[in-house]
């Protein structure tokens, strides 16, 4: 076997100490990187709030626009770590296992972004059929004018991020992303309000600071896999235009449920955001910026999921039962102790946390005041949201990806949408019932990824040699 393969294809855990380190040696620069790329987005936010409450509406309804299609698209795109980790945990042609793997997920993404960006470059029209407000559904459009253009850098960042994450080299994927908060800060600061001898153009400066930053990033995280040596001996780039449709297939099969499971919990919130836009702008912006906060600590769960699929692959590769509930155990520990903690500092401090992106003026009081609600309920779902995400991590780690897609479509949507209407509108709760409801939604669907992990030998998703 080749020995950079041998190097890459992850250590063996014996014991729970063992599992521990390599998790976290592991996660903690996916937690950084993915903290970094919402801060990325919460910046954004954060401008646009200097700007007014319309303006922050009007990007919360831009943004959940986006948020479905490109959960989806990700998800789609999250299929390849576990194929490339059981492809290096199995030792056997991996070299050009991995490279078909990151090639189609290359033609993955191209094909994703095409409707993603017809849909976007007529977001006024989708959004006012919604029955928001005119004047934000204007905003929204220009905003994304600016911002659809994130598509193709950030779909082809996702692919790298994996290759590099399932090598288990992560650290370029924190490197790159840290310098991008600040170039975007600076950069989306100077395009809205004019600095630098740069024009004035207020929402849309913010989406086109987003789009350069993004291209810059996925430039430099490609420059590295085809310059490092432990990175460019798999040339995954070599003739990326020849298709490859058995692995494409494969890619799609095990994806798409990963897309359908990640795009019906972003989707849920979209619905979410327009359903705000019901009640109003102080509503929409309230709802983003709670969002943007629980979003925020829901990367840390997210990054112990994503190291959760590798090192559970990596050991369902090795056909390990042992190694694979070490993996599993260790992450989901670790997700839920770390969301217990956010949830008390959510209790704590909820106004100091929502004035960090709208100021204490007397003309956003509404949106402020109702922003301390909606985080006091985003604390309650804390623990259970950083549940079914490392959950999820875990099963697909298995490769099993369908059962889960069905779970997320009747927590978030039957249960978690429905509780919500039902409160916010018969009940007479408002937004404060939305929120809610998302809550119900997101426990049920933490009990149901659970029960299912617990199963897993029963429901045969181990090795059948393990």
């Amino acid at each position: 076997m080749d020995a950079a393969v041998a190097m890459t294809a992850g250590p063996m855990a014996r014991s729970w100490k063992d599992e521990l380190r390599a998790t976290l040696v592991l996660a903690w620069p996916l937690m950084l990187a993915n903290l970094t790329m919402q801060l990325i987005q919460a910046t954004d936010v954060v401008l646009l709030g200097w700007l007014g409450p319309n303006e922050l509406a009007a990007a919360a309804l831009a943004l959940g626009l986006t948020f479905g299609m490109t959960l989806f698209a990700l998800g789609v795109l999250t299929a390849s770590a576990p194929m490339i980790a059981s492809a290096l945990g199995a030792r056997f042609n991996a070299v050009r296992d991995v490279r078909r793997t990151f090639r189609q997920s290359l033609w993955a993404a191209a094909m994703m972004a095409v409707p993603v960006l017809i849909v976007l470059w007529n977001a006024e029209r989708v959004i006012l059929a919604f029955g928001q407000e005119p004047e934000l559904a204007r905003l929204a459009g220009v905003f994304l004018r600016g911002y659809m253009w994130v598509i193709p850098p950030w779909l082809l960042f996702q692919v790298l991020r994996n290759f590099v994450s399932a090598m288990e080299r992560p650290g370029w994927i924190l490197a790159i992303s840290a310098a991008g908060i600040p170039l975007n800060g600076l950069l989306s600061w100077a395009l809205i309000f004019g600095h630098f001898g740069l024009p004035r153009l207020g929402i849309i400066g913010a989406g086109i600071g987003s789009s350069i930053v993004w291209t810059a990033m996925a430039l430099a995280l490609t420059i590295v896999v085809l310059t490092d040596r432990q990175f460019r001996r798999f040339h995954v780039f070599g003739r990326f235009w020849r298709p490859d449709w058995p692995r494409f297939r494969r890619l799609f099969k095990l994806g798409a449920p990963i897309g359908l499971t990640m795009g019906f919990e972003g989707a849920v919130f979209s619905a979410a955001a327009y359903l705000m836009g019901l009640f109003g702008a102080p509503s929409v912006a309230a709802h983003q910026i709670a969002l943007q906060i629980a979003a925020t600590t829901f990367m840390v769960p997210l990054a112990l999921g994503q190291a959760a699929t590798v090192r559970v692959g990596l050991a369902y590769g090795r056909q390990d039962s042992h190694g694979i509930a070490l993996a599993g155990w260790t992450a989901f520990g670790l997700g839920t102790a770390f969301m217990a903690v956010t949830a008390a500092l959510m209790f704590i401090f909820p106004r100091e946390l929502i004035t960090l992106f709208l100021q204490d003026t007397p003309a956003n009081a509404p949106a402020i005041s109702l922003g301390v609600s909606f985080l006091l309920v985003a604390a309650l779902f804390q623990i259970v949201d950083g549940a079914q995400v490392v959950g999820a991590g875990m099963l697909r780690g298995l490769h099993d990806t369908r059962v889960p897609m069905v779970f997320a479509l009747f927590g978030y949507w039957a249960i978690g949408l429905g509780v919500g209407v039902g409160l916010a509108f018969a009940m007479g709760w408002r937004g404060i019932g939305i929120w809610t409801g998302l809550a119900v939604g997101l426990g049920v669907v933490a009990a149901l990824m659970l029960w299912r992990w617990t199963r897993r030998d029963k429901l045969s998703l181990l090795p059948a040699t393990a």
